[in-house]
């Protein structure tokens, strides 16, 4: 009872600046940890060659799948172990976990075998050149390999977080990210197994974190996991599939508008696609700052909604978008400035850097407008809004960016690849401002 007092306590009482710090910086630094250790498979494989390159760039979009569906399942079963905490309900958290857990397991080892099983065209239809091919292959059979457990690593991640855990969630994600880029050194330089070492790195390093945050959740976890809490009832399927819903649309849309880009670069030849891989991956790398301190928000904004703290909900969302902004602020700026040597360091190849480097100052300038957007759909989402939030899930990968990137390429080819997204994301910034006055207005 003192544990469950205490939780309730600090999230209800404690200031929020100090609280959304606490809870965001782990999250932040685990996500800009794993972006790191992406970008260190786009740096080792760089030096490699522009076909080797552009695989991890295709990957990208096999990965985003993977997380699509661990996020819904993560942030669905989280968001409801935080209302069940408020309520203080173990046995309905237990419950909730549990089944996003087991469920995210069983989906990953279906999904390795659908896609080993057709992996040629499963890489053919995410953007593969002929020249690409044979190392996307080898890439996408370690990710493939590693899914289950990737999966399941983002459900306890979630969880913890939602339990106001989010340093043993760090420790967990970290390990993983340290260890897959002494991994890539040692297979991709050391011994030189090219894009697989690379590949067998990013699986090894993630099976290994997914041992350290299960270690995590039983043992500092207020709710548990359990085979035999995993429930029978359709309903807690369909509330975890309901409430995480908006993830699976913000993680689904980026990995189907990462495709497209894609096919729309193809034409332009392996340069461009390298190119365009090392701007995303950068440009993920400073989004990472924005989601973590959004993440951070939400299990503050889900824990007092629901014990109706409205005031603390309301002040905690202007309070992360300022950080957010702030933080964004500090690599976005330097990325601007700095943009050639940047793509340079991943490939030295003319053509890479003469196209990356301008895209990368529109994507740096475009994500100086995520703080307007990511922390509001963090909000809905947290708050179990789930039409408003699905549809600001929709915005920056899908209803924004998709028809922006059809019709910018159509009418400036290249260039209007380069803009797409940026242009994508200061549409969505503007779009977000009446959802967020909504909010603000209301009176609970």
């Amino acid at each position: 009872m003192k544990e469950k007092m205490t939780h309730y306590d600090k999230m209800t009482k404690t200031p929020l600046v100090k609280l959304i710090v606490s809870l965001g910086i782990p999250t932040t630094i685990s996500m800009l940890v794993t972006s790191i250790y992406n970008m260190a498979d786009t740096y080792f494989v760089g030096t490699l060659g522009e076909s080797q390159q552009g695989a991890t760039g295709i990957l990208f979009s096999l990965q985003a799948i993977i997380q699509a569906i661990a996020f819904m399942l993560g942030q669905g079963s989280g968001t409801m172990v935080s209302k069940a905490q408020a309520e203080r309900n173990d046995r309905e958290a237990s419950e909730y976990v549990s089944t996003g857990f087991f469920t995210a397991l069983i989906l990953g080892l279906i999904l390795m075998f659908v896609g080993l099983l057709f992996l040629e065209p499963f890489m053919r239809f995410l953007g593969s050149t002929e020249t690409i091919l044979p190392y996307a292959k080898q890439y996408g059979a370690c990710v493939l390999l590693s899914c289950p457990m990737l999966m399941a690593s983002l459900v306890i991640n979630n969880n913890l977080r939602y339990e106001g855990k989010a340093f043993f969630a760090m420790i967990g994600l970290v390990s993983g990210g340290f260890l897959n880029i002494f991994g890539d050194y040692l297979l991709v330089v050391v011994f030189p197994l090219g894009v697989l070492g690379a590949g067998i790195s990013t699986a090894v390093s993630q099976t290994i974190s997914f041992g350290i945050l299960l270690y995590f959740y039983h043992n500092r976890a207020i709710s548990k996991i359990r085979f035999s809490a995993v429930s029978r009832n359709f309903k807690v399927y369909a509330t975890i599939c309901k409430v995480g819903f908006p993830a699976l649309i913000r993680q689904g849309l980026g990995s189907v508008s990462s495709g497209l880009l894609n096919n729309l670069t193809r034409p332009y030849g392996d340069a461009a696609i390298a190119a365009m891989s090392v701007v995303n991956r950068f440009s993920a790398f400073i989004m990472c700052v924005g989601l973590g301190i959004g993440q951070g928000y939400q299990p503050v904004a889900s824990f007092n909604y629901q014990a109706k703290k409205y005031d603390r909900v309301k002040k905690g969302l202007l309070i992360t978008m300022t950080i957010s902004f702030c933080l964004i602020a500090c690599l976005a700026i330097p990325g601007f400035i700095f943009a050639e040597q940047i793509v340079y360091a991943f490939q030295d190849s003319p053509a890479v850097v003469e196209i990356g480097s301008f895209a990368l100052r529109c994507a740096c300038i475009g994500t100086l407008f995520l703080p307007m957007s990511v922390p509001v759909n963090m909000l809905y989402q947290s708050t179990r809004q789930v039409k408003a939030s699905a549809v600001l899930s929709m915005m920056r990968s899908g209803l924004m960016f998709i028809p922006t990137l059809i019709i910018t390429t159509s009418l400036w080819g290249m260039l209007g690849i380069q803009i797409s997204q940026p242009l994508a994301d200061v549409l969505t910034g503007f779009v977000s401002i009446p959802f967020i006055v909504t909010f603000l207005r209301r009176k609970e």
